[in-house]
């Protein structure tokens, strides 16, 4: 790839201001993970209640996802990321003024924070409309790496917490989201091409294609993964090797730090060696990581060791299923966007959910690794047997510039 060809064919000015806003706001998405520790102490809580605690955000991020597609295409992506930035930073401030002293008031803390994961469906078409087919991989990467924002969250919020309380850190919150409110007002643009407002019947369409479903189920396994992984490892270290809450957060942050640096990665290899072949490589890698992850090693750097790798797989496929995504919908980018990450939250959080009832009903987190890297192979078989016909299909519709 040509760096000054890449500068020259978009908007760098929206692109950051998108991955910025990005960031910010899955900072603050899964912030109950990193959290999770000091909060299920105070509160008493069981293990399925601290996994469904740091999963809600998740799930509810996932379905907010299909409503920011449809205000992506209805208001354009700039309006729609405006209005979910203002609500996520009043309802940080109201629920650190007003506090938050019970489970029943955390979940609904975790439901504001959930409208922070939707951003996912804005940042990216707002990326992807000013760039071409051969760029679409690293841009959506570039753009898509804002999900680094959980390595920030698991880094300093358990920190925070420990020296000023873990509802401190919810109102500290807003100061960095509101930065990013201000850079993405200086500096977003909507894309010059503006697909046509569908009707509901449009989007019902869309889900008549088998193709659409089946990257629904690719990003609920590569993103699913991730997301889950990244909002339940400070619990599952904390509980699983004994270490106290910020040693917990800095070994989260290594996980997850390595997930969210390859996704543009895995992006622009995609671009250059296709998308397919990339993310069939991936998916078994993660499968195997994630089954030598369930076996709970008692070398804590074991563990840590097979986590990473597992990250590593699923954050370069997140890159990799959205060198795709755009080239197969690029009419439809922006409920396709909605779509996919929908069921990606829905897959993070069936991930961290499992993990939590696996360890209250089993003793052990190995059932909740195991039928996740059995869904990494499910996905893998169903990539194998339908390449050859998105190969064929695809050059026919004159897709043949940008790698599959």
């Amino acid at each position: 790839m040509n760096g000054r060809d890449f500068l020259r064919a978009g908007h760098w000015p929206t692109l950051f201001a998108a991955f910025f806003y990005f960031d910010m706001s899955f900072m603050v998405w899964i912030l109950l993970g990193p959290l999770g520790v000091q909060i299920a102490g105070d509160l008493k809580l069981d293990p399925a209640q601290k996994g469904f605690m740091v999963a809600l955000p998740v799930l509810v991020g996932a379905l907010l996802r299909v409503v920011n597609g449809v205000l992506v295409d209805r208001l354009r992506p700039k309006r729609a990321g405006l209005i979910g930035q203002v609500v996520v930073i009043i309802g940080l401030i109201v629920f650190w003024g007003v506090g938050t002293h019970g489970y029943a008031e955390v979940l609904l803390l975790g439901v504001v924070l959930g409208v922070a994961g939707a951003s996912f469906a804005v940042a990216l078409p707002l990326a992807s409309r000013w760039y071409p087919p051969r760029y679409q991989g690293v841009a959506l990467g570039i753009a898509g790496a804002g999900n680094s924002g959980t390595v920030l969250a698991a880094l300093f919020a358990p920190s925070l917490a420990a020296a000023f309380g873990w509802i401190n850190v919810i109102g500290l919150a807003a100061i960095p989201l509101t930065l990013a409110l201000i850079v993405y007002l200086a500096c977003a643009k909507d894309g010059p091409s503006r697909p046509p407002t569908k009707s509901v019947a449009g989007y019902a369409k869309v889900l008549r294609q088998s193709d659409a479903w089946l990257f629904m189920f690719y990003y609920a396994v590569t993103f699913g993964g991730f997301s889950g992984l990244a909002s339940s490892l400070s619990i599952y270290f904390n509980t699983q090797y004994g270490l106290d809450a910020v040693t917990a957060g800095y070994c989260t942050a290594a996980c997850v730090f390595a997930g969210s640096l390859v996704r543009p990665i895995g992006g622009a290899i995609s671009d250059r060696l296709g998308g397919v072949s990339v993310l069939s490589a991936l998916y078994a890698v993660a499968a195997a990581a994630l089954i030598a992850a369930s076996f709970g090693f008692a070398w804590f750097w074991l563990g840590l060791t097979a986590l990473i790798i597992a990250m590593l797989a699923l954050g370069m496929g997140n890159g990799a299923v959205f060198q795709l995504v755009p080239q197969r919908f690029r009419a439809e980018i922006g409920v396709m966007t909605g779509l996919v990450g929908m069921t990606g939250g829905v897959g993070g959080f069936y991930l961290a959910s499992s993990l939590g009832l696996s360890k209250q009903l089993t003793g052990s987190y190995q059932a909740g690794f195991l039928i996740f890297a059995v869904l990494s192979l499910l996905a893998l078989a169903a990539l194998t047997r339908v390449k050859r016909r998105w190969r064929a299909d695809w050059a026919a519709a004159g897709l043949a510039a940008a790698r599959i």
